[in-house]
């Protein structure tokens, strides 16, 4: 059955750092996948590019995300353009608001955003975060009984295998996984739209620049959040990542 899903992250590239795969393998299914950023990254690295003006920059990045949902095959981008590095000093109930307007317009079954670390610690990662868990708790009144959309973080594992330093200690149970085994070049093309960012696409993912996408891994990690209206109970007892439940794609 055809459904509707809903990624919320905070800068370009981050839905194909973290989601690639599956918005790729959902698009090819026949879901419908929108895309909400809630900024432009102006404030991010220009790699091998020169910009006179953040504005410039907030354009180049935009075309590179448009270009990366083109890719993966997003049905829609929403793009907020709130301040690059500016999401945790706004106000969480009108970020919130802004999202929860999102979600009952379009009225996903699937919602997805960023686990409460951010990842990687990134202040707007994790305004991002807290904002859509709120964002959805509002808009699950907008639902019928029986019907209220599932809620998950998504996590990168793997994402600090190749990096020096390290990310978050504390970070939530995964506890769902997803199989882009015939998606990986489509994640990894994604990544390469990136040119400004191929610093922080080494990092993670050295190689895919120069079309070597041996580095990307089989799986996209996720843990559901909320179901029918209410909240999940943490996995106290997490799983091995190989021996996490497949979520269902097709």
């Amino acid at each position: 059955m055809k459904t509707r899903w809903l990624f919320v992250f905070a800068h370009p590239d981050d839905e194909s750092f973290a989601a690639g795969g599956t918005i790729a393998k959902l698009s090819r299914a026949g879901h419908d996948v929108i895309l909400a950023c809630a900024t432009s990254g102006c404030k991010g690295r220009s790699g091998e590019f020169q910009f006179a003006t953040r504005e410039e920059l907030a354009r180049f990045r935009e075309q590179e995300l448009r270009n990366a949902c083109s890719i993966l095959g997003v049905a829609e981008l929403v793009l907020y353009r709130y301040p690059d590095g500016e999401l945790k000093s706004l106000d969480l109930s009108k970020l919130a608001h802004r999202i929860q307007s999102t979600i009952v317009e379009r009225r996903p079954e699937i919602i997805i955003t960023f686990p409460p670390d951010g990842v990687t610690g990134h202040p707007d990662h994790i305004a991002i975060s807290r904002a859509t868990e709120r964002a959805v708790e509002r808009a699950e009144a907008h639902y019928p009984e029986r019907q209220k959309p599932l809620f998950y973080y998504t996590s990168i594992p793997h994402y600090y295998d190749h990096c020096p330093d390290s990310g978050p200690t504390q970070t939530c149970p995964i506890t769902a996984r997803a199989d882009i085994r015939g998606f990986r070049h489509h994640k990894g093309r994604a990544l390469q739209a990136y040119r400004s960012q191929i610093y922080s696409v080494n990092r993670a993912y050295p190689g895919v620049m120069d079309g070597d996408f041996t580095v990307i891994g089989d799986y996209e990690y996720y843990t559901l959040v909320r179901a029918n209206g209410q909240l999940v109970p943490p996995n106290t007892a997490p799983a091995a990542l190989d021996e996490l439940p497949e979520m269902e794609l097709g």
